[in-house]
């Protein structure tokens, strides 16, 4: 049930869910028949990076496969920051989480037998990745819980509105601040809520190079941030290293399946570079791939990802997303190698929440790429992230209808701020920025230079878009500074080597990230800077 709001400046509901994508989604369905607004900034079923995911979904459903292996591998390519109890919960979980897929309408591939069809991806050690049509199932599985909850009653959508503040009082949320996408001059609207689930996405449209579509700009990190919420890990971004460098932004994905099934990567010279660089070659870590193929571009040879000889003619029927995406660019993937590019793919980093999803503002939950859970540690495994959207998107749906929600004493007041697009020629800049110096390969001078330019962007932007983007970006730049070490998916060349030492978990807040920025015109580093890891 659809109800468009145009000329609402104020509303009170029970639980609100911000994001249309898996996360929201499955939450929202999981929640019923508990009335629930979710809201969503474009349309469902577009605007969200899971509808773009080829991968599938990881899960130990196997003859011989378990979960215990599942969370072993996740925690081995993690740089030693997983939390391991939460791995192993996930994995665990995959299986219901999976059959609930199935009931919502997912068409999940089968074998000859009617089992669950499963491949193999990057760092796992079994086939274990549940996928649909080959490389479609982020958009099948968007399609099956799109039309699951517009079928829902109890689901109010609000298609088309962005959230740009979380509102609080004592610690607590008292509703949320949203506004019309596309309209700059529209009113505030203000949804007075005690529960708000943030499934807003992640922030790769920060970055010049992304996967990710535009929605994706750190929206609810950024509000989040700034109602006072802690932040974990937001150092750590994982560049997928096989995006299509076709002139397209965001860039198109060639699914890590593709290595999987036998493609190589090659430079312009016709090399196989990755055996040199690790025992797995190209299904090593994302992290180590990411870099190699950063290389090979870095040094004037480019990349190539070559599935001539591992699929040929069959490229069409397994892989269809993909070669849509490269014939419509004018490459025959059958007959030529793809050229490719890392691009900012996923945020393991986020809103820092507990195994039930709670963040540490009472009455905000946080499931998907915008919350930081531990599981992923500083470098995810293949279709980990899928995976752990619907496992805490049911848990909080499990955490909320155990409590009784208070209705809000007020309405809350909305925050001051001019609404609107932002200004293109400074979302350009900002992007271009964290490309350079916080993206494959980082060192300290550039990551300075980013972080006074954000922080000066978060204090003079006029709008609240621009704003939201420099605060997910400021947070991104100032922890990557201060870990001066190379770990996972962040690699810094003036710090290559890990630091025992340093195997903690990022926690802070805005607050403490802005000291920071500070400080650094101010050259009193090292005490902050310690402060920020522990």
């Amino acid at each position: 049930m659809t109800n468009a709001i145009h000329n609402l400046t104020r509303s009170t509901d029970d639980v609100v869910i911000v994001g249309g994508g898996l996360a929201g989604l499955f939450c929202a369905l999981k929640l019923a028949p508990r009335p629930v607004t979710l809201v969503s900034a474009a349309p469902l079923g577009q605007g969200a990076s899971s509808a773009w995911a080829q991968g599938g979904i990881a899960a130990a459903v196997a003859e011989g496969d378990t979960p215990e292996a599942h969370a072993a591998d996740t925690v081995a390519v993690g740089g030693g920051l997983v939390d391991e109890a939460v791995a192993l919960g996930i994995a665990r979980e995959a299986a219901p989480r999976i059959h609930d897929l199935l009931a919502y309408g997912v068409p999940f591939d089968r074998d000859l037998d009617g089992r669950l069809a499963v491949g193999r991806e990057a760092a796992h050690s079994a086939r274990r990745i549940v996928h649909v049509r080959g490389d479609g199932a982020g958009a099948a599985i968007i399609a099956a819980l799109s039309e699951a909850v517009r079928r829902t009653p109890a689901i109010r959508l609000m298609e088309g509105f962005v959230a740009e503040a979380l509102l609080t009082e004592d610690g607590a949320v008292t509703g949320l601040q949203l506004r019309e996408t596309g309209h700059p001059s529209a009113r505030a609207v203000v949804l007075a809520s005690r529960a708000i689930v943030l499934a807003t996405g992640g922030i790769g449209h920060l970055y010049g190079v992304t996967t990710n579509p535009c929605e994706a700009s750190g929206s609810g990190l950024a509000i989040a941030a700034r109602a006072g919420a802690v932040i974990a890990d937001p150092e750590f971004v994982q560049f997928h290293p096989t995006a299509i460098m076709v002139g397209r932004d965001p860039a198109p994905l060639a699914t890590e399946a593709l290595r999987g099934e036998g493609a190589t990567l090659i430079n312009g010279n016709g090399e196989r570079f990755m055996s040199a660089r690790h025992p797995l070659a190209e299904l090593a870590p994302r992290d180590i791939v990411a870099r190699g193929v950063f290389a090979e571009i870095a040094a004037g040879r480019g990349a190539f990802l070559d599935a001539r000889q591992a699929l040929g003619a069959r490229f069409a029927e397994k892989f269809p997303t993909v070669h849509a995406s490269c014939i419509a660019a004018g490459i025959d993937p059958a007959a030529q190698p793809i050229p490719i590019a890392p691009a900012a793919h996923y945020h393991m980093g986020g809103i820092a929440v507990d195994m039930r999803g709670r963040s540490s503002i009472d009455g905000l939950w946080a499931c998907g790429e915008v919350s930081s859970t531990g599981a992923h540690g500083a470098n995810r495994l293949a279709s980990n992230s899928l995976l752990e959207a619907v496992v805490y998107a049911a848990r909080i749906a499990d955490d909320i209808a155990g409590h009784a929600i208070p209705a809000p004493a007020r309405l809350p007041d909305a925050v001051t701020a001019r609404g609107g697009t932002a200004d293109s020629t400074a979302v350009k800049r900002l992007r271009a920025m964290m490309s350079a110096h916080a993206g494959v390969i980082r060192d300290g001078d550039g990551l300075a230079q980013a972080v006074r330019y954000f922080a000066m962007l978060e204090r003079e932007a006029a709008d609240i878009v621009l704003r939201n983007m420099a605060v997910s970006a400021l947070l991104i730049a100032v922890a990557a500074w201060t870990r001066r070490e190379s770990r996972g998916a962040h690699f810094r060349s003036d710090h290559p080597a890990d630091d025992p030492g340093r195997a903690r978990r990022t926690m802070t807040t805005l607050v403490a990230m802005r000291e920071v920025a500070e400080s650094l015109d101010e050259r009193a580093l090292p005490r902050i800077a310690q402060s920020m890891i522990g």
